[in-house]
């Protein structure tokens, strides 16, 4: 575990961690849960589980863009997007979540479709920032130990657009791992392409 180097923040009073309700975790990763952003808000009663719940709108309008190249296009006989904080259940020990997950359907097939996180990996798995409260990581072990579960588990590609540096990581399961600047080209699967920079400074936001 790659720990952070901030110190852990005190929990309110009378409040375990056996307390914290399972809507407050994001994520489970090697049998640690993992907590939403502002979730010691709602502990504290300063703010609701709803109001912690969505995306950033610089969050939704990245993933507006990129579903927004991805469906005119894409082959919907052949491969299935999640979105939604798309679920995956890797094993007893780990739960992961995706902000745009691509399935083949050869893979995710429909006697594997259920009412329970999904136990096949995605082909891509797309993730626009980081959704949980930093405690026992740092951003960048956070990243890491994510992608490399994602690829273990069988995903081909993991792509990470990080809207503070401006910058992609991509990483794919013969172990390239690459950054970029979010101005380039970035191929997500079968040459369909898209350039976060390049439309966010089209449409005129001052995060481009």
């Amino acid at each position: 575990m790659i720990a952070s180097s901030n110190p852990q923040k005190v929990l309110p009073k009378n409040i375990s961690a056996k307390n914290i309700p399972d809507v407050l975790i994001h994520e489970i990763i090697d049998g640690v849960p993992l907590y939403r952003k502002g979730y010691r808000e709602v502990l504290a009663k300063t703010k609701t589980v709803e109001e912690i719940m969505g995306c950033s709108s610089l969050q939704f309008f990245i993933i507006d863009y990129i579903l927004g190249i991805l469906y005119p296009v894409i082959n919907r006989q052949k491969y299935i997007i999640a979105t939604n904080e798309a679920g995956l259940h890797l094993d007893r020990r780990n739960n992961l979540s995706g902000d745009i997950m691509i399935f083949d359907k050869n893979v995710l097939t429909i006697d594997k479709i259920d009412t329970h996180y999904s136990q096949v990996h995605p082909m891509i798995s797309i993730e626009i920032d980081l959704d949980v409260e930093l405690e026992r990581f740092t951003e960048n072990g956070y990243i890491t130990i994510k992608t490399q579960k994602l690829l273990d588990f069988g995903t081909d590609k993991v792509i990470w657009f990080l809207t503070k540096p401006k910058s992609v990581m991509i990483a794919t399961k013969d172990n390239d791992w690459r950054t970029f600047s979010w101005d380039q080209d970035i191929e997500m699967l079968d040459g369909i392409c898209c350039n976060v920079g390049k439309y966010l400074k089209e449409k005129g936001s001052e995060f481009a």
